[in-house]
Parts: C-alpha cells; structure tokens; sequence
C-alpha cells in the first residue's frame, strides 16, 4: 500500500462552474476528449463480458437454503454499475486477456463487494442504500450477517477455478485489509481528532483495496510484467480512493434521490470524512466545535449548520480536489498500457469520476 500523504490541495471548480474534469484533460496525458456521455458509455465496451459474469453470479448463487439466495439476488441485483467486476474486465481488454477466468473473477469480486455491504449496513444500522431498503432492513440482522458469510465463502470455493496461487494470495489478501479497514473505522467512530493521513488509511483499506484487487487480477490473468502488474494495481487503488472521497463528498451535497442513500448519515454514524476533516480545520472556532460535537454524539439535528459550515469553508472544494489528485494519479499509472479502446475506457472512468452524482 502506498504511503499517505497530504490531501491539502488547491480547490478545483464545484459542478456547474468550469468543470473540475477539465483539469485533468488539460494534463499531458492522453485523456479522452471531452465527453458529455455518462459512465454508461464506457461500460458499453464490456457489456457482453457483463452479461457472461451475470450467468456466473446466478450460477453460484443457486443453493438449496431459499433465504439464501432471497438475500444475495435482492442485494446484488439492487443496481449499481457492478464497479469493481467492470474494471477488471476492462483491464483484461486493456491487456489482451479474453480468457474465460475474467468471468469467474470479475464474479468472485462483486460476491465480496456484496459480502461487505451486507455487513456494513448491520454494522452503520443503515436502512437505505441504492434508493431502496438494506438488507438488514428487510430480512433482519441475522440473516445479512450470515448471507455475507455465505457469499465469502463461496468467493473463495470460486478462486480455486483459476488454479493460481498469485490470484489465491491477491483476493486472500485483498479480503484481509478490508477487514482491518471496516474495523479501523468502528475504531474511528465519533473520533472527531482524525486526520487525513488515518482516514486516508480507512478508504485505502475499506474500499480502494477491492479496486486495486480487480486491476491487479487481470493482470495476473493476462501474464504481464511484474512493472504493468504494479501500474495496474496502482490505477485501481488510486481510482478506488477518489470514489470514496467524492462518495463522502456526496453525503454533504448530494441528493438522496439521486444518490440512494440518507444524505447525512456519515453524521449520524460518527464519521469523521474528507469534508468534515477540512470544515474544522479551516472554520472558525466556533464552527470547528459545532462539527466536532456533531461527531462525537451523531447528532444529525445540527446536520443542516454542518452541511453549512462545510460549505463555508471551502471543503468541500478541497475534498473534490483531493479526489481530482487520486484520479489523475490513476490516469499516470497506464501511461504506459496499449493503446486501444479498453485502455481508453479506464482513462475516460477516471475523468468521469469527479463528475459522479450517485
């Protein structure tokens, strides 16, 4: 895992102004050109490929206990732009893999994907997630709990069909960290003293550790060189960790219809993120103690002074350009991958994300 660093960064442009993309596109890099499509557009590439992982996931999801598959089908087919198994499909078609083994892991990723948010959502007490129900709200704890147990398990009955100790040690490893990570954060919970570098930690661990998995996967899969192995598993964490930011961005200026989920609830469960983290560093005194209250006791009747205070204060700005810096970093890293329109479609996700609303 990469070192932390100082996510302090000049504020890019907030949607609506120039937009915040532009600054990558503006780089020396090949960026795509501008375009207005939405991230639809790149997972076109990858549909059919999709449609494969969609027959394995349904495949290994048929067991004799009913509650069981009730459980993972309402959660993995709640929506979602299936992420993680994409990337790994459209590094496969960056490098050349065609394999039948993409499917098969792109599937093993989303099934740990979904193990995770079925324990997320028991553990925050979340009751909305993709614009509907949780799990845990509609089946009860217990049977979330134990149907996250289920798809783990079968995630790792499934990495044995790739006959690979190096993919074996990859997604074993993978599933470890983010364990640390969802325990690092309940650590963190109501802490209102972190600072970028532990939260920086979390994101990397909780959510970008899936991302770089998948990119690193294909290229095990595909045989590259130990250098493009690394570059590749450096887009992903690095794309990993500017969706999570701009996710924490969402729950202080996003909508909930549009981004499905309780805007406010990082408050509520005690999160210090990104934005929060910038409010009281540059607020006034009195706006840093609101924030740092409103942590330490989730109290969300103060959610519309924070959401205010992070306004103010310029950090949620600063947070957008911390995000922008994680996204060009993913662009550098497949400076040197073949040129062809996967790569391109990796390069056009990285430029997108900044502009994601959901």
């Amino acid at each position: 895992m990469a070192a932390p660093y100082n996510l302090r960064l000049p504020a890019l442009p907030q949607p609506g102004s120039p937009s915040s993309s532009a600054a990558l596109r503006a780089s020396a890099l090949p960026v795509p050109a501008a375009d207005t499509s939405p991230t639809a557009t790149v997972l076109d590439l990858i549909a059919g490929d999709m449609v494969e992982v969609d027959r394995v996931i349904a495949r290994r999801l048929d067991t004799g206990v009913p509650l069981v598959s009730q459980v993972s089908k309402y959660i993995i087919s709640a929506g979602g732009k299936r992420l993680r198994p994409a990337l790994l499909l459209l590094m496969s078609g960056a490098l050349g893999y065609t394999g039948e083994q993409r499917f098969n892991l792109a599937a093993v990723v989303e099934f740990i994907h979904t193990a995770t948010l079925l324990h997320d959502d028991v553990v925050d007490e979340s009751t909305l997630r993709r614009g509907r129900a949780t799990a845990n709200e509609s089946f009860g704890n217990p049977a979330s709990v134990l149907v996250g147990d289920f798809l783990y398990s079968r995630a790792f009955q499934m990495m044995l069909d790739a006959n690979n100790m190096r993919v074996m040690q990859i997604l074993a490893e993978a599933t470890n960290v983010i364990a640390e990570g969802e325990v690092l954060q309940l650590m963190n919970m109501h802490d209102a003293s972190l600072d970028e570098a532990a939260y920086l930690r979390v994101i990397r661990s909780k959510t970008a550790k899936l991302f770089e998995a998948s990119t690193r996967l294909a290229a095990v899969l595909a045989g590259a060189t130990p250098e493009v192995e690394e570059a590749c598993a450096t887009y992903g964490q690095a794309l990993g960790t500017a969706f999570q930011v701009i996710d924490d961005v969402l729950d202080y200026a996003g909508d909930a219809n549009e981004t499905g989920k309780n805007v406010g609830d990082d408050l509520r469960e005690g999160k210090t993120t990104l934005p929060l983290i910038f409010a009281m560093q540059h607020g006034t005194p009195a706006q840093s103690e609101l924030v740092r209250a409103a942590i330490e006791a989730g109290d969300t009747t103060q959610l519309g002074k924070v959401v205010e205070i992070v306004r103010e204060t310029g950090a949620l700005a600063a947070s957008r350009a911390a995000a922008a810096a994680e996204a060009q970093r993913a662009i550098h890293a497949l400076k040197d991958l073949p040129s062809n329109l996967h790569a391109s479609g990796l390069l056009q996700l990285a430029a997108q994300l900044l502009e994601r609303r959901a």
